[in-house]
């Protein structure tokens, strides 16, 4: 189906619509924050960062200096209830989005939550219940679906330039030295290679195919039990495939492929944020098709994705739906309990349902 341009989109309603630039307020005060809140001054009419929050009072009140930020708390409890926020973005280490995320929610504070936005499906499933219940808005930071041109390649293959879709190719994988005590590499802040870089993957793929129909997948663990190399190959009922791949011990192409019975679509490098590719349609010399840059460090087109929802009074991004966000988190479990990788604190199973891909091994 073909999605619905920005301007018709028709999101869920909730409270009023705002017309003043969103007041955002910072969860956490590492890496993806500092970024995070530079590109929010790339957009001053739609966004105004003005509070952070950290468990140290000291770390909000350095992030707050450097970025000009006019309150900073040092307890999350403190920006949850900051009357000023309208969102709060939360950039923890993954073993913490749910407890912060829900916390916020609770607060009736929007959320916009860095990917994934839980360590598993049973923690995301009751984000999503938070965040209805309390009719407040809920968005994965899943950056590459509000991408331009990934948006682009949609309406195109939606118009039928490719034909029938049957296998998606993608990988992403970065050379990061190893370190036990590292967020990558630690099990208890959520570590590994398919949480952090194959959520990618398996997202675009999705966003392309849908809910998998079986689910296969190798991985190599480090001694502390995290993957550091995983392969993910999804089959769909239709004859449709996706072959998928990240690492946290290579650095690979960071490419991906869409192929279908009457072309192709190539994305050269960093597929997940790009700004062009490559259209292949039989019968045609290949055309580039390039948007304008990204500005800043790429944060900004779902931070404007957050604006447009709230401005339109909507709980929910219709192109990030919470639905499409379930049903990764449901494939990310089923990968996992594929490979062998369980995280501390962590119940006995996945959830089972529909949005629980049958596990199977590669033919």
């Amino acid at each position: 189906m073909r999605p619905t341009p920005r301007s018709e989109a028709a999101p869920a309603t909730g409270a009023s619509g705002l017309r003043r630039p969103v007041r955002w307020g910072i969860l956490a005060t590492g890496s993806i924050a500092h970024s995070f809140a530079e590109d929010l001054r790339l957009i001053p009419e739609d966004a105004e960062p003005v509070a952070v929050g950290s468990r140290s009072a000291e770390a909000a009140l350095r992030f707050a200096a450097r970025h000009g930020i006019a309150r900073a708390h040092g307890t999350w409890q403190d920006l949850a209830a900051d009357p000023e926020v309208d969102v709060v973005y939360i950039a923890t280490p993954h073993s913490a989005h749910h407890a912060a995320a829900a916390l916020c929610l609770e607060a009736g504070k929007a959320v916009l939550c860095e990917k994934p936005l839980t360590l598993d499906l049973a923690q995301a499933r009751d984000l999503v219940t938070i965040a209805r219940t309390r009719n407040v808005f809920l968005m994965e930071a899943m950056w590459t679906y509000v991408n331009p041109a990934v948006l682009r390649m949609r309406e195109l293959i939606a118009d039928g330039a490719i034909g029938e879709i049957r296998s998606v190719h993608a990988d992403f994988g970065i050379s990061v030295p190893y370190d036990a005590t590292h967020r990558l590499h630690d099990p208890l802040q959520g570590g590994g290679a398919l949480l952090d870089l194959g959520v990618y993957p398996v997202s675009f793929a999705h966003l392309l195919l849908g809910v998998p129909d079986t689910v296969s997948a190798w991985a190599h663990l480090t001694p502390q039990g995290v993957d550091d190399n995983t392969a993910v190959l999804l089959g769909y009922d239709s004859g449709a495939v996706a072959a998928l791949s990240c690492s946290l011990d290579t650095q690979t192409a960071q490419r991906a492929s869409v192929n279908g019975t009457l072309g192709r679509v190539e994305f050269d490098r960093d597929f997940f944020h790009a700004d062009g590719f490559v259209l292949h349609r039989q019968g045609r010399e290949p055309e580039e098709i390039r948007l304008p840059e990204s500005p800043g460090n790429g944060y900004t087109h779902e931070a404007l994705e957050v604006t447009r929802c709230l401005r339109a009074g909507a709980v929910e991004s219709p192109w990030v739906p919470l639905a499409g966000t379930l049903a990764v988190m449901a494939t990310l479990d089923a990968v996992r309990a594929r490979i062998g990788v369980r995280y501390p604190g962590e119940g006995n199973g996945a959830p089972q349902g529909r949005a629980q891909p049958t596990v199977g091994r590669p033919g």
